[in-house]
């Protein structure tokens, strides 16, 4: 069974067939609940469909078109209600005359004879809403199945297969040339965030250095950390990062510019009259894009855009369009991104969903914004694999470059339940065709990480950081040898990076690099002795 990753983000006249022909959902109807569903902000009378006996472990993919009456829109959400249990499945914001796409899943802890998956509105006052339901489908995996589908994907998509022609200086083919070739860079952005506490830390250093190709900056570059009195900037801590992490050749990201939550901006900004605080965010932009210009690969440019609003605020509805033009300008060559919490950890906060994001940045492009990629932090609970996927098809129908920006898990768990979770996420992430990018938010510090640590004191492992080491060796090709056949060839599948490659015939030797890029033809590469 492969996985169906088709997605829509326009509200259409007619509903798509359903996906899998509705799975174990086939033929079966919508029914309307006698008495009242419990959730967490209303009781609510609801369609919803009965599921008979679910199996702990399976991963089960959910989808239906939604169309709603009484309302021009409204966000409506799929929940999966049993017995200690209720939980979002899956969101839409619904319109009314036309159909919309949810898409989402679950994976219950253990088996159920009897849930009962409904649709509801987010509010009590919406009561004169009516939901109707197409094309509902609802497609199992075992485990083993959705490994499978990821295997596949990174197979796709994180690697390429390469023959290599070995020939003498006449033209002949070699055969039985030693070949022998290893990887020495990888393409893919994994990284973590760093702190100032980094600096001096040579064991730091070390472990940092020799697992990731990436880093950001946890609050260093943030304006509270950088410019303490008006017009008074002090970048030295941040330049001395950036200094580590360009000698170690590692690419960062840049963290952030604004941020809309005022709780993080400097406190004389948030007592500045409007005209003041319009010439404080000129400086901020100036400063800050001149010391850094070229020196970051992306930017967040206002952080947290769905969950607060303090600029917009003060300066108006269009402040976050001016901040990313402002940013462009700046420093043309970077991208930018958005920047948002609970867009891919859970369908339950309203400020955030798929649909919210994907609004948004519509509303910020059709003004005119530069806008080049889609940050998603990924703070998680527990993760939901198939929601993870289910958000990652709907954002990929933007054609951004996806990035989880800040993935950890919850200090709440114990270490090794975190270790799962994170292994969880990162298989997500890392096969899924749309993501460019992953950043941990797992900077060292002494006393504690913001939520999940990665090493101890002594930089030995923790259970997450083994988890990192795993997949970072499984998501490379290594070193690999062997001998050209009767044609002169030798052929592998190996990981989008750099690549040296050394040939051996009798006395006779060549060496040279090679890059893997994405790509669905064979790369070929010829060598000559």
């Amino acid at each position: 069974m492969l996985y169906d990753s088709s997605a829509y983000t326009e509200c259409q006249a007619r509903p798509e067939a359903p996906l899998y022909h509705g799975g174990v959902l086939k033929n079966q109807a919508l029914v309307q609940p006698r008495g009242r569903i419990a959730t967490t902000n209303s009781a609510l009378y609801t369609p919803a469909l009965m599921l008979h006996n679910l199996t702990g472990g399976t991963v089960y993919c959910f989808s239906s078109w939604v169309k709603i009456k009484g309302a021009d829109s409204s966000l409506i959400r799929a929940s999966l209600a049993g017995e200690d249990l209720h939980e979002c499945v899956g969101s839409v914001i619904a319109k009314r005359g036309c159909w919309s796409f949810l898409k989402g899943g679950f994976v219950i802890s253990s088996s159920s004879n009897f849930s009962l998956l409904y649709f509801h509105y987010q509010n009590a006052e919406e009561k004169d809403i009516s939901i109707e339901i197409a094309s509902a489908s609802l497609q199992p995996f075992t485990s083993q199945q959705w490994e499978k589908n990821r295997q596949l994907r990174i197979n796709a998509e994180r690697k390429r297969v390469v023959t290599l022609h070995v020939s003498d200086k006449q033209g002949d083919r070699v055969e039985g040339a030693l070949v022998q070739v290893q990887q020495i860079s990888k393409d893919f952005p994994l990284g973590s965030a760093i702190a100032s506490t980094v600096l001096g830390n040579q064991p730091y250093q070390n472990w940092f250095v020799k697992r990731f190709n990436a880093a950001v900056f946890e609050n260093e570059l943030k304006w509270n950390a950088t410019e303490h009195e008006p017009g008074k900037v002090n970048y030295t801590i941040p330049d001395q990062m950036l200094e580590f992490v360009r000698a170690n050749q590692i690419i960062s990201r840049g963290h952030n510019i604004f941020w809309e939550n005022p709780k993080f901006a400097p406190p004389w900004v948030r007592n500045l009259s409007d005209h003041d605080l319009e010439s404080a965010i000129n400086f901020r932009i100036q400063s800050l894009m001149k010391n850094y210009k070229d020196e970051f690969i992306n930017w967040d440019v206002n952080n947290e855009m769905l969950h607060f609003d303090f600029y917009e605020q003060r300066l108006g509805p269009n402040a976050s369009l001016r901040l990313f033009e402002m940013a462009h300008q700046s420093d043309p060559l970077a991208t930018l991104f958005m920047n948002e919490f609970n867009v891919v950890e859970t369908c339950a906060d309203y400020h955030s969903t798929v649909d919210a994001y994907i609004s948004r940045l519509r509303e910020l492009k059709l003004n005119g914004v530069s806008m080049g990629g889609i940050g998603l932090q990924g703070h998680f609970t527990r993760p939901n694999p198939p929601l993870i996927r289910a958000v990652l098809d709907k954002l990929a129908t933007l054609h951004l470059p996806i990035w989880l920006t800040e993935v950890d898990v919850n200090k709440k768990f114990d270490m090794e339940t975190q270790a799962l979770y994170l292994e969880e996420v990162l298989r997500e992430g890392f096969s899924h065709p749309s993501v460019n990018g992953i950043m941990l938010w797992t900077a060292h510090h002494p006393n504690g990480c913001y939520q999940m640590c990665l090493t101890d004191n002594d930089f030995h492992n923790l259970p997450a950081g083994d988890v990192v080491d795993k997949l970072l060796m499984e998501w490379q090709t290594g070193e690999i040898e062997g001998l050209t056949d009767e044609r002169g060839s030798y052929s592998f599948n190996g990981f989008l990076g750099e690549y040296k490659v050394s040939v051996k015939y009798g006395n006779q030797t060549a060496s040279s690099t090679f890059s893997l890029n994405r790509g669905g033809e064979t790369r070929h590469f010829s060598i000559q002795l």
